[in-house]
């Protein structure tokens, strides 16, 4: 992908802040790209419950799309600040694998708390393979959440 641009965005808009970057990494990890950003001035670029740090992923994403044409997909990039990020995701991970294994007990379908889109998109992608799993997104705005439903054969 294009590491590149990527980087010099990031750096551009860190520019126009009073954030300084110590270290800014960017790797792939399966089918993401992380930009792994680390700051003394982590609350400022982190925000109130992650809001600064998604508006700076979309940010980033618009100014890389722009820059390289929309062909590349850009949905898997994701900026972290000082871990933040990473770790938001291995939590969520660990829920959506915690209400897929519930709702193949049940059989039925399992509700997740409504959340933005970003962290939605990482439930999807991570039960995107799981046999006798469907995950989709239902309700409108702030109440929008993922329900996982299971698929399999309900008589058994």
């Amino acid at each position: 992908m294009n590491e590149a641009i990527i980087k010099s965005t990031i750096e551009d808009i860190f520019k126009h802040t009073a954030c300084t970057i110590s270290k800014l990494e960017i790797a792939l990890e399966g089918n993401m790209l992380w930009c792994m950003i680390e700051t003394p001035d982590s609350r400022f670029m982190i925000g109130r419950e992650g809001e600064t740090l998604r508006s700076l992923n979309h940010l980033v994403r618009k100014i890389v799309e722009k820059a390289v044409g929309q062909e590349t997909e850009l949905s898997n990039i994701f900026v972290d600040v000082n871990g933040y990020q990473k770790k938001r995701f291995d939590g969520l991970k660990n829920i959506a694998h915690m209400m897929a294994e519930r709702a193949k007990y049940f059989k039925s379908n399992i509700e997740v708390d409504p959340m933005p889109a970003n962290e939605r998109r990482i439930i999807h992608m991570f039960l995107e393979g799981i046999p006798d799993i469907k995950t989709e997104s239902e309700g409108y705005g702030p109440s929008r959440r993922v329900v996982i439903k299971y698929v399999g054969d309900i008589n058994n």
